[in-house]
């Protein structure tokens, strides 16, 4: 089958919908109190979720070395999740993360700012002024997180299968149209392709994990892709040293797979605290 992502703004109707399309479907549906309980599960510090989770970091928060860790942990979940199959993932950036997987499909609900802004004074008994307040910094949260972690414009359409204006379609009617637009793209060709890319990149990413969290190596920007069956490491370090001990750490935990190191080796580039 398949797993759905879900942008949305807020007063959108995203967490009404997805639960709905999720009870139709017979999909898990992983909103977010799910993800920010598996992100603390996998090890990052709970006092530190406000600062990152779906939030535009803050100018010092950016450069932490938290920020990376928040990312390693957030891809874990949402790998996680998604190598289940069968489910919709909500928010921080899930499609970004998922991208051009075959059986994900990518869905984004916005609504003019009249319509949220109605819809917010009517369920917290807000003025006018508090609701505007809350979509602006809703909107400016969201659109700076991804652009922080994912160096995208969430606004942008072409991000997704499907942008639907929840101000014209009810609920009803969305998970009715999303409902049919599942049934057409769920092939089982996109399933077996999508799974395999999906377990791939959990694979990797569980690796980094490993390396970062239990090896501690000092790799900015580290990551790993499968690449035809070999596994590609990245990042910059400050001698060729700490990249071949990576290299030999990373094939004594996966001793089935080929590991080659791509890392930049900069000599006077010092990791961030």
């Amino acid at each position: 089958m398949a797993i759905i992502t879900i942008s949305r703004q807020v007063a959108a109707l995203g967490d009404e919908i997805s639960t709905a399309l999720a009870e139709e479907l017979g999909y898990e549906f992983v909103n977010r109190k799910i993800l920010e309980s598996r992100i603390v599960e996998l090890g990052f510090p709970a006092d530190k979720l406000s600062k990152y989770d779906e939030r535009k970091p803050k100018f010092f928060a950016s450069l932490a070395k938290d920020r990376d860790e928040y990312l390693d942990y957030l891809q874990t979940a949402i790998l996680e999740y998604a190598s289940k199959n069968n489910c919709i993932l909500i928010g921080r950036g899930a499609f970004a993360i998922l991208e051009n997987i075959p059986n994900v499909l990518a869905v984004r609900f916005v609504a003019g700012d009249d319509v949220r802004k109605e819809r917010l004074m009517k369920e917290f008994d807000w003025s006018e002024k508090q609701a505007l307040q809350r979509i602006n910094e809703s909107d400016t949260n969201r659109i700076g997180f991804h652009k922080s972690f994912f160096n995208l414009d969430i606004c942008n359409p072409a991000n997704y299968h499907m942008v639907l204006n929840t101000g014209i379609f009810n609920e009803q009617t969305a998970v009715s149209m999303l409902k049919s637009l599942v049934s057409i793209f769920a092939t089982k060709e996109n399933e077996v392709h999508g799974n395999k890319m999906i377990n791939d990149m959990l694979i990797c990413q569980r690796l980094i994990n490993q390396l970062i969290f239990e090896h501690n190596l000092s790799i900015n920007f580290l990551h790993a892709k499968m690449v035809e069956g070999v596994i590609e490491l990245h990042g910059v370090a400050d001698s060729s040293a700490l990249s071949e001990r990576a290299v030999h750490i990373a094939s004594s935990i996966l001793p089935d797979y080929k590991i080659k190191s791509c890392i930049s080796v900069v000599q006077d580039f010092k990791a961030y605290n």
